[in-house]
């Protein structure tokens, strides 16, 4: 078949967006300065069109005829050099005659590799062949033309750093030379045996890093073993399986496993308090929630914890809320895009495939990254450009939300250079799910159907992948588990699957992420037995093998259950939504999993042995902290002060994120009450999201976070329970009642086989389960990501590692019963008081002065959870009765920070005293002590004259200490006294402008 290229260019009238976005892209990485560069996009067709209808197919259907123009062409010909697809746009030609630049620019051209995702494509070809043209096959492409004195070996660095990723995508330098676009062939069919019995130490650990298992040795032995005792070897889609379920990303098999720890005592001695856990999470975050839920009785609001793709609890009468959060590290770190776009795309599948099936109301992501403007000549081997991995992250997750309605609402932006080779992609989502519709059960002789996107070797070997160390050799060797999502395709599947729910069709659902089929139906028919026919799934292309089939994570795929005398019903619906579906095996009460493909069995291994089979991690975990060293901060004038607040506002982790949030849909759906940014300008950092899953009533659900991995550098008992207090007093600053806020933990750590990392999780762990037993805060799902660590080899041949901060998210989601009552943290009316919930002690280690400021050392900031828990029920008291005008907590930046983004969201002055603030909490405090100290459990919170005495009786009353700071004024400054002395002066303006500079991208 003949194949056309149609180019999309701007129409001359039209600035070239993209070129000059490209051109930018590459000064800013170091790769050409003052270069010249025009873009367009394109599609390649393969079909048996005429030279009009590809034109009309060009100007009618791909393109905006008012903004844009097309240029046709075939390319399967021998004349494509002096082909007009290769010319440079007229508007770059002018260009460079204006700059005196006698140059034929580069034509470069970069698309997908074979067999990655290209929805753009997928969704071209559709279109056409419902206009009923006789198409073979569509690609989409970019291309660009660069001039201003490039030279070859400087081109081919652009072409590598700047516009393409060669994990998902390949560029061409030149006019394209192709003749067909068709992926794959029919491949002979031939059952592999891997012969493991007869493999020494040696040999089993190689097997397993060629095979990408990343299986210890002892589990390498225990599968040998177990072959040796069935006198046969395993084929290797036996051995696949395995590797897939006994996955760290699968299992939690560190964490869940036997682990000898010490640590320091309650009252600091070092290695005096030892622990044998036989399973770490079950005993400490699982335990929690359970204790908590002893204590409830016959009022725990729990519905189904720690079993389901997502945590349930109860919302009102006729409907329950989950949540879940899960982590894309390791793609995104090689292909920004598309892991972070899986990452969203996968966690909302989380919700659908709970119980049986929540409809996504929300989305929630946090990020951690080295900062953007680390030089380009510092990053180690096989590294992304920082500035690249952001802007590739947050376009992932804003496309994929965005396509399939779903507002995203809350989140935040960590920024630390040891996130340089492991940058972390937490993305999160809230469903909705009818009372009686949590559980699910797999019958005997269910259908096993796949729903939704088809089967491609896109994201081979991705949950093994992920539970390994990244190297700078990983894009060339694990490229392929990145994934490209279809968010379109993800949204029709949501849409049959509510019908399908509600018409009865099925027994049990869930989600085909990590590990694939194998994972999914793996699991679902763990109790039972499965056998499936991998012939009958549906292939994106031709030439997969049964392995490929079954360990693919391609994307956008739901494994149900479903009984015989529904499949037709259940069939005809996919079909009338166009959402295809396939039945490719059965449930069977065999205790196996039986693998066949066209008749032949090519595996069959005891679900026991898959699921028990696994020989326990059994590990020693030391911890010690670091031994502190003392911070204080001496009297200073109020210019310095002033000076620290501008630094700490600049500061990546504290300025405004309004680059990311202005890329997202809050608005979709029509729930979403407070959004990220508020105040009269809606450019005011909120604390927490609030949002309606119902437009019929007024209750509400409260989204928040709290994290701080500064704080691992000192303690990580103490960086827990801070990022505990932190999501807590979030979600309370809004209007969350704290007795119903339920919490999600995320541990993204390092690598754990070293004692003294591990250590350091434990801890965490320990400290999460004290502070949510004492708070009645249950943990109700969460996730954990380890080996985070990037190694290459130096100039010096010297291998060098960068391994991530312990890094704990905290997740959570509270309830509001009327969503009227919430508050905003903006400052609302001139003459309202302000005033100083909590209790502040000299807590400067990890804090931002400190980092501003370039002085290490300092006590990390603690948390007294019995003290917390009765701050937060009394600020919720005061805004449950209408008390409080605006509510903001004290987190980076301490108090000077809190204050001032209340001013400059409010668009009103301050005029604050610190002289009735208690100096003696932790010894006598300096006024700068007082301004940038993080003590947790804090709050500022606004309230009108006449309800101050009865504020100041509530808190009173309730033993919780409140401090008259000032008034709220009509004024373009914030002024902060101690006593006489004037301690701080800034103007909002100037403030604001610090605030919005460092990420006020374009």
């Amino acid at each position: 078949m003949p194949l056309w290229q149609i180019d999309i260019h701007p129409s001359p009238s039209q600035v070239d967006r993209a070129g000059a976005q490209t051109a930018s892209e590459i000064h800013e990485l170091g790769l050409g300065d003052d270069l010249v560069v025009a873009a367009a996009r394109g599609y390649l067709i393969q079909s048996d069109l005429d030279a009009a209808q590809a034109g009309v197919i060009g100007a009618t259907l791909l393109a905006d005829a008012v903004t844009e123009r097309t240029v046709v062409g075939r390319i399967d010909g021998a004349d494509a050099n002096t082909d007009p697809l290769s010319e440079a746009p007229e508007t770059m030609i002018e260009t460079l005659a204006e700059k005196g630049v006698e140059e034929t620019p580069h034509l470069v051209h970069v698309m997908s590799k074979p067999g990655v995702m290209d929805p753009v494509a997928a969704s071209t070809l559709g279109a056409l062949k419902d206009s009923q043209l006789d198409i073979s096959a569509v690609r989409t492409f970019r291309k660009y033309w660069i001039a201003g004195g490039v030279d070859e070996a400087q081109l081919e660095t652009i072409c590598r750093r700047a516009l393409s990723n060669d994990s998902i995508e390949a560029y061409v330098i030149g006019p394209l030379k192709m003749d067909r676009l068709d992926v794959g062939s029919q491949g002979e069919f031939e059952l592999v045996k891997v012969p493991i019995r007869g493999l020494d130490d040696a040999g089993l650990e190689k097997l397993s890093k060629d095979g990408q298992l990343y299986l210890t040795l002892v589990e390498m032995q225990t599968i040998r073993d177990h072959f040796v005792s069935l006198d046969r070897d395993p084929t290797d889609i036996e051995l696949e399986s395995v590797a897939q379920t006994w996955s760290e990303h699968c299992s939690h098999k560190t964490l869940a496993g036997r682990i000898h720890y010490r640590g320091p005592s309650a009252d600091g001695t070092p290695l005096a308090d030892e622990r044998q856990y036989e399973n770490m999470l079950k005993e400490t975050i699982f335990e929690a929630t359970q204790t908590i839920r002893r204590g409830l009785g016959d009022k725990d609001w729990c519905v189904s914890v720690f079993k389901d793709n997502a945590g349930i609890v109860t919302f009102d009468e006729d409907d329950h809320v989950c949540f879940k959060v899960e982590t894309h590290n390791h793609p995104s770190a090689l292909e920004p895009y598309g892991g972070a776009n899986t990452g969203i795309g996968g966690v909302i599948r989380d919700p659908m495939g709970t119980g049986m099936g929540a409809k996504p109301i929300c989305n929630t992501d946090v990020f951690c990254f080295a900062r953007p403007d680390v030089t380009p000549d510092s990053l180690p081997p096989g590294v992304l450009h920082p500035r690249r991995v952001i802007q590739g992250v947050v376009s992932g997750v804003r496309d994929y939300g965005n396509r399939m309605g779903i507002p995203t609402v809350n989140g935040a932006v960590y920024f630390d250079d040891r996130y340089l080779g492991n940058p972390l992609v937490y993305c999160g989502n809230v469903g909705i799910i009818p009372v009686g519709m949590e559980d699910k059960e797999v019958k005997p002789n269910d259908l096993i159907v796949a729903v939704g996107g088809r089967t491609g070797r896109d994201g081979i070997h991705g949950a093994t992948f992920s539970s390994a160390e990244l190297t700078s050799e990983s894009e060339s060797l694990s490229g392929g588990s990145v994934q490209i999502g279809n968010a379109i395709t993800e949204k029709m599947v949501l849409d049959v699957l509510m019908q399908a729910r509600d018409a009865g069709l099925y027994n049990a659902v869930t989600d085909c992420g990590a590990g694939g089929f194998s994972s999914a139906v793996g699991e679902m028919g763990e109790e039972l037995g499965a056998e499936v026919w991998l012939d009958k799934a549906p292939l994106k292309y031709d030439g997969l093998t049964y392995t490929e089939i079954w360990i693919s994570e391609a994307q956008e795929r739901m494994v149900l259950a479903v009984p015989e005398d529904k499949w037709e019903a259940l069939r005809d619906l996919c079909e009338s939504e166009g959402v295809e579906a396939a039945a490719i095996g059965r449930f069977v009460p065999t205790g196996r999993l039986k693998l066949t493909f066209n008749g032949d069995t090519v595996g069959d291994v005891a679900m026991s042995f898959l699921h028990d089979g696994r020989p326990p991690i059994i590990r020693d975990a030391v911890y010690e902290p670091p031994v502190v060293k003392p911070v204080t901060i001496p009297q200073r004038d109020a210019k310095a002060n002033t000076d620290t607040l501008l630094k700490i506002l600049g500061s990546y982790n504290v300025a405004s994120k309004h680059w990311v949030i202005r890329q997202y849909d809050h608005e979709v759906q029509a729930g979403s009450v407070i959004k990220p940014l508020v105040g009269p300008q809606c450019d005011g950092p909120g604390d927490a999201a609030v949002v309606r899953p119902k437009l019929n009533s007024y209750r509400g659900l409260v989204i928040s976070c709290g994290m701080n991995p500064h704080y691992g550098d000192f303690d990580t008992y103490h960086m827990a329970t801070s990022a505990i207090d932190e999501a807590m007093r979030n979600a309370v600053a809004v209007g969350a009642d704290p007795s119903k806020i339920a919490i999600l933990d995320n541990f993204c750590w390092g690598y754990t086989d070293r004692a003294e990392t591990l250590g350091s999780l434990v801890r965490s762990a320990i400290a999460c389960q004290d502070m949510a037993v004492t708070l009645g805060t249950p943990f109700v799902s969460g996730k954990d990501s380890l080996n985070n660590e990037f190694s290459y080899f130096n100039d010096a041949g010297e291998k060098q590692t960068i391994a991530i901060p312990p890094s704990l998210l905290i997740s959570a989601m509270g309830q509001i019963a009327d969503v009227r009552k919430a508050v905003t943290m903006d400052l609302k009316e001139a003459g309202n008081v302000l005033f100083l919930v909590g209790k502040t002690s000299c807590e400067l280690g990890g804090s931002h002065y400190g980092l501003v400021e370039d002085q290490a050392g300092g006590e990390v900031p603690k948390v007294d959870a019995v003290y917390a828990k009765q701050v937060f029920a009394t600020v919720h008291s005061a805004i449950d009765a209408g008390e409080l005008r605006s509510c903001h907590d004290l987190s980076e930046g301490g108090l000077a920070a809190s204050a001032v983004e209340m001013a400059l969201a409010g668009g009103l002055g301050l005029n604050l005293n610190l002289d009735t603030v208690d100096h003696k909490v932790d010894g006598e405090l300096t006024s700068a002590e007082l301004l940038f100290s993080e003590s947790n459990t804090r709050f500022l919170i606004e309230v009108e004259p006449g309800n101050a005495e009865s504020l100041q009786k509530r808190f009173t009353e309730a033993g919780v200490p409140l401090a008259r700071l000032g008034e709220v004024v009509e004024a373009t400054t914030v002024e902060i006294q101690d006593g006489e002395a004037s301690v701080l002066s800034v103007g909002i303006a100037e403030a604001k402008a610090a605030w919005q500079k460092p990420l006020d991208w374009k």
